[in-house]
């Protein structure tokens, strides 16, 4: 992908036409083989699918696209999403972990960490915190999933982007400790599209959502094609 077809006028984009998304059958392919029966998402705004509409684009968040996929490849997938917007990683251990837990997924996909840096929290209390839940999710045997934010900081952000590049850094650490797939948004070119972010320029528009579950559903569907030892030996 080219930062040219990235940088494609957003106004004349669709989900038709758009250069970065994977079309429908494209998406199922990847997931071809789906190891996972109950997939669970917990955390933020991130994780709860804050985001304004886009014009040519389902109004569907990131996780929500994901989940269809993952069902029309395994129908009898189940899908619990506890994301909340605002909140704190402590909030989400307070809050979300014992529902999640109840429902024994065997992926995780977690979002965390991100309203603690815009309250003050020190950098390493949000690494010990979101590496602590991180252990908690995974110590039932669920696969962990993290992706990194983009660095779409400008404007009144701007002052916020080196807290959030050290933030990335933290997710990188955290999902290294618990083994967990990585999608990297940081440099991802869509982040310089004009439709990438929301009115409030924190949330993702739709068309940024798209990008991210047909990015989610690549790297998931390399992992499913890297020997584990969950698959059977051939």
């Amino acid at each position: 992908m080219t930062i040219d077809q990235a940088q494609t006028d957003t106004e004349t984009l669709t989900e038709a036409n758009d250069p970065i998304l994977l079309p429908a059958a494209a998406a199922r392919e990847l997931l071809r083989g789906l190891p996972w029966q109950r997939f669970a998402v917990v955390g933020d705004s991130v994780a709860a699918g804050t985001g304004d509409p886009w014009p040519g684009y389902e109004d569907i968040p990131w996780a929500d696209r994901l989940a269809a996929t993952m069902t029309a490849v395994r129908p009898d997938l189940t899908y619990l999403n506890t994301g909340v917007y605002g909140v704190t990683t402590d909030q989400v251990r307070r809050e979300q972990l014992s529902t999640v837990l109840d429902f024994r997924p065997d992926l995780i996909h977690v979002s965390s960490g991100a309203n603690d840096l815009l309250h003050g929290s020190d950098l390493a209390d949000v690494e010990r915190d979101l590496d602590s839940l991180c252990a908690v999710l995974a110590a039932g045997g669920a696969q962990l999933s993290l992706f990194t934010l983009a660095d779409a900081f400008t404007d009144r952000l701007s002052r916020f982007r080196p807290t959030f590049a050290a933030y990335a850094d933290i997710v990188r650490r955290v999902a290294a400790t618990h083994d967990a797939i990585l999608t990297e948004f940081w440099d991802h070119p869509a982040r310089l599209r004009t439709s990438w972010l929301s009115a409030d320029r924190i949330h993702l528009t739709r068309a940024g959502h798209a990008v991210v579950a047909t990015e989610v559903t690549r790297t998931l569907g390399q992992f499913i094609r890297t020997p584990h030892p969950w698959q059977r030996t051939q």
